[in-house]
């Protein structure tokens, strides 16, 4: 072995002690050495990378670099050191280079250069392959003429007839650098983050977002703002890009909870110094349920107006002919509890000054219904009732208190399943 041979043994030694790549991973580096067989890529860490003289040479064999250029090469083997290739990323591979990229795996450059029936036709090296629509990109365009003309990383998916027959596809290089992206990406989504993202899809239940790399979180439209959302989309819109807090993440799942309001202040976070029992102020029904009716009073500060509260009638449920939703009214205010975030309040009659003394009846019975079937109580309006019922009274288990009394103990019972 000559003394060159051994300088270029020991430098390939010494590759092996390189930062860790992967194989089809695109590299820059500088031509350090150059010999007879082969040259020596600086690409960063202890050691060089050998990437074959042959490649470096122009049409009429001569080489078209010198020490001290920088090149971009692919990674074609990682094994006893790195191994690079320019061929797969310039798209003058040779048929045996396009076998040996199919049986590895390793993704290659061609270009899109017309659509056909189907797909595409894309030149890679001195070969025709075809891409189908569906293998172009993860998502599918609108307009299958933005691709014409570019030069995309494939991967050969089918090899036939000796390389004359080949089937390539983009979306597999695709996904599987959002998979390594992803991974990067979630370990930055954790509980408390405050992060932007791409509305993906809008349902009625909340809203997709798209936080990078395929990696999705739900916004629901619980959580989109403190004043009750009926619309989602009347909040935010498909491919709308917009900014949420990570509220929870589970990892077993892979399901991220995400949050629109939290990113504004809570009105209740005042509600203590500017609401108290007594007061009346101007509010509007937002529903209606068999218990009572709902009342908004500021953006995010809803009350309840119990049915025991309203004049009697002398029917059943007779309270609802004068009260409906959309409704503005004033409301006095009957009791303020700030730990489960309820207000009570009462309709103030048209004509009357309603005293601060007023209070809710203690023998006022919840209203009475007809029995429901056990399939409508689980899927009918009472459900909803029963549903808006909870939202409001059973934030947490209710231990009485002063200024609510009474009111909670019929909430309570109204929880209550009704006997047949």
């Amino acid at each position: 072995m000559s003394e060159s041979e051994e300088d270029f043994a020991a430098m390939f030694e010494a590759s092996i002690k390189t930062r860790r790549f992967t194989q089809g991973q695109t590299v820059d580096g500088t031509i350090v050495a150059i010999g007879s067989d082969v040259a020596f890529v600086d690409v960063g860490g202890k050691g060089e990378a050998v990437i074959d003289v042959a490649e470096l040479k122009d049409d009429e064999g001569d080489i078209e670099v010198n020490v001290g250029d920088r090149i971009q090469a692919m990674v074609v083997s990682t094994a006893g050191g790195l191994t690079l290739s320019r061929a797969l990323t310039r798209g003058a591979a040779t048929l045996a280079q396009l076998e040996d990229a199919f049986n590895a795996g390793l993704p290659v450059e061609g270009k899109v250069e017309g659509e056909v029936k189907g797909g595409y036709e894309v030149r890679i090296a001195r070969q025709r392959g075809f891409c189908p629509f569906s293998q172009i990109d993860t998502q599918r365009g609108t307009d299958p003429s933005q691709h014409i003309g570019q030069v995309y990383k494939f991967r050969i998916i089918e090899y036939k007839d000796g390389g004359k027959n080949l089937v390539v596809s983009r979306r597999s290089v695709l996904e599987e650098e959002q998979r390594a992206q992803a991974v990067e990406i979630r370990k930055s989504i954790v509980p408390g983050a405050v992060i932007t993202g791409r509305v993906s899809s809008v349902r009625d239940f909340g809203a997709f977002v798209n936080l990078g790399a395929g990696v999705e979180g739900l916004l629901h439209v619980s959580e989109m703002g403190w004043s009750r959302v009926l619309d989602p989309s009347q909040v935010v819109q498909p491919g709308e890009e917009i900014t949420v807090k990570v509220l929870r993440v589970d990892e077993e799942g892979q399901k991220i909870s995400l949050g629109l309001k939290q990113l504004s202040a809570d009105p209740w976070s005042s509600v203590g110094a500017t609401y108290e029992a007594g007061q009346v102020r101007a509010g509007r029904v937002t529903r209606i349920a068999e218990f009572g009716a709902f009342v908004e009073l500021e953006p995010g500060v809803e009350g309840l107006a119990h049915a025991s509260t309203f004049p009697p009638t002398g029917r059943a449920n007779g309270w609802t002919k004068s009260v409906s939703a959309g409704m503005t009214a004033d409301f006095e205010i009957l009791s303020v509890d700030l730990e489960k975030k309820r207000i009570g309040v009462a309709l103030v009659p048209e004509g009357s000054a309603r005293g601060t003394d007023a209070a809710v009846s203690e023998a006022a019975p919840v209203p009475s219904a007809k029995p429901v079937a056990r399939a409508e109580r689980q899927t009918g309006p009472a459900a909803q009732e029963r549903e808006d019922l909870r939202e409001y009274a059973a934030r947490k288990a209710d231990t009485g208190g002063e200024g609510f009394g009474s009111l909670a103990d019929k909430l309570r019972g109204a929880l209550k399943p009704r006997e047949k």
